[in-house]
């Protein structure tokens, strides 16, 4: 993937950046995995809005991804690689030998008519293929990680992530994690050897509200300019600072930078390293 800019043609354009798509090599989806992608616009099934700022949008499908990896065995080649609406990483189609098709996230460095294998033996550390976390050397990049075996993949699935497996001692593997934090996952757990690809994602730049509308993000207005009955920043004439020790959310609970992390977690003792240090 490339990033491309365009001409400064309007104030929208000056600043915009855009995907260039060149490594897609098929602009359709398979029929046959693919659904409609119902919208919500940030409600709940009673129709309160619970997430805001959501509504409109492009429409989409989404892709029926394989993140359980468990046809054991049979090789498969790439058919195509292709652009998914729903995740910044790109999507590439397989083509089992018995004839089945399905999608996987595709790794960087992988290319129309290379083959990959899924096993829960050893098979060769090759970009695509997966296999436990016990049969992956030190230092090796994975990505698409479960956190339970057969669970399929929750760990290090975006745009330009990947993991390294650390060493493995006992039934846990030491796996240090895109944001840093050092963690023991069940060695038995599948994982995919290689990187997610379009890293450059986070190099592109919006540009305009237009392209946040077309994602379906709609306008956020800031606390500070409401009235003071609508959020607790709100209130004063011109513009004056919220007033209050610690920022705050519309419904006067702390925000930003509060922990939310629940204490006593029984998955704490599996993390051997924060992200960031604990405060004292």
């Amino acid at each position: 993937m490339g990033i491309k800019k365009v001409k400064p043609t309007t104030p929208g354009r000056r600043g915009m950046s855009l995907d260039d798509f060149s490594d897609i090599t098929k602009s359709k989806p398979e029929k046959s995995l693919i659904v409609i992608k119902k919208r919500k616009s940030g409600r709940n099934s009673q129709g309160r809005i619970t997430v805001r700022h959501r509504g409109g949008g492009a429409k989409r499908y989404i892709r029926i991804i394989d993140f359980k990896r468990d046809k054991f065995d049979v090789p498969a080649k790439v058919s195509s690689i292709e652009y998914d609406p729903n995740r910044g990483a790109r999507i590439a189609l397989l083509r089992y030998n018995d004839g089945e098709k399905r999608y996987i996230v595709a790794p960087i460095g992988l290319r129309v008519g290379n083959e990959v294998i899924s096993s829960r033996k050893q098979v060769e550390i090759k970009i695509g293929n997966a296999m436990p976390i016990k049969y992956i050397p030190a230092g090796v990049a994975v990505y698409n990680i479960e956190l339970e075996p057969g669970m399929g993949a929750k760990l290090a699935r975006g745009a330009g992530n990947s993991a390294g497996v650390m060493g493995i001692e006992g039934k846990y593997a030491q796996i240090k994690m895109p944001s840093g934090e050092i963690r023991l996952i069940k060695k038995d757990c599948l994982c995919t050897v290689g990187q997610a690809s379009n890293p450059d994602r986070r190099h592109i730049k919006i540009g305009k509200a237009g392209r946040k509308r077309y994602l379906g993000i709609r306008p956020t207005v800031r606390g500070t300019a409401m009235n003071p009955k609508d959020h607790p920043h709100g209130g004063g004439e011109g513009n004056q600072p919220i007033g209050l020790k610690h920022p705050k959310t519309p419904w006067g609970k702390p925000a930003l930078g509060v922990k939310t992390r629940k204490k006593n977690r029984p998955s704490d003792k599996l993390i051997i390293k924060r992200r960031k240090k604990k405060r004292k």
